[in-house]
């Protein structure tokens, strides 16, 4: 009887966590998914008590990263890097001969690395050294001059969608989600207000309100509303309020 292949994916987008199970569920039917964690220490509990034979990385979790999870588990656990990094790093995990997939995972390019992991799923390895190097290199890649979000992902109907940021008129935390509204409609992402902040072009996307970013090139008027401001948007009715700690943004106006 052969042995059967057991995998982890580690990755706090949940939804994209998912879609990854989904499509290996559909790819791969024999691999058994042990555990779905939602950050690095989680991830190294799962493995320490399942003991995968492959592990799927997202890189940047809060707390312990991915890569930090790959050098804990080094040598015993093949590393499949899942990631929203661009050409650069591309460039380095091909040198350095390690798996990765690329958000938001396609079918095809999955394909491609199921292939290379049932070949290489009974040998060695990768080692501390070449992940330290892998590390380093993303590292001088990273400290260049930030490059800022121009495409999020939403999860349509058990499919990935690419929205370009400047199609978002808003987004706006509510209830452990944050909405992303568009002209069309209203999607829901789990990546914080904070985490998108820092990903944004600030000279683009304001916050205007604890829970609210908005878009300036969607607006159409500010108007003082209770002490604040009322923002009016282009192209949808929706009307945004505007903080008395934010209205500095607008004097300008």
């Amino acid at each position: 009887m052969s042995k059967v292949i057991q995998a982890l994916i580690a990755d706090d987008e949940a939804a994209l966590s998912e879609h990854l199970q989904r499509l290996l569920r559909k790819l791969w039917p024999e691999l058994k998914i042990c555990a779905l964690a939602e950050n690095g220490q989680q991830a190294l509990d799962n493995i320490a008590q399942y003991q995968p034979d492959i592990a799927f990385l997202d890189i940047r979790m809060p707390g312990i990263s991915g890569m930090d999870v790959a050098k804990h588990i080094a040598g015993t656990t093949h590393v499949v890097f899942v990631t929203a990094y661009d050409q650069y790093a591309v460039d380095a995990f091909s040198q350095h001969a390690i798996d990765y997939l690329l958000k938001p995972v396609s079918e095809t390019r999955l394909a491609e690395t199921i292939v290379r992991l049932k070949e290489k799923v009974t040998t060695p390895q990768t080692n501390t050294d070449v992940l330290e190097k892998l590390f380093q290199q993303l590292e001088q890649q990273t400290s260049k001059p930030k490059a800022y979000m121009q495409w999020l992902r939403v999860m349509e109907h058990d499919a990935v969608q690419l929205i370009h940021v400047d199609d978002v008129a808003y987004f706006k935390f509510e209830d452990k989600y944050t909405s992303v509204r568009d002209k069309n409609k209203t999607h829901l992402i789990r990546t914080s207000l904070k985490e998108l902040e820092a990903s944004l072009n600030p000279e683009q996307f304001w916050r205007i309100h604890r829970n609210t970013i908005v878009n300036v090139n969607w607006i159409q008027s500010a108007e003082e509303s209770d002490g604040g401001l009322q923002l009016k948007l282009k192209h949808i009715a929706d009307e945004l309020n505007v903080s008395r700690a934010n209205k500095h943004l607008f004097k300008q106006m």
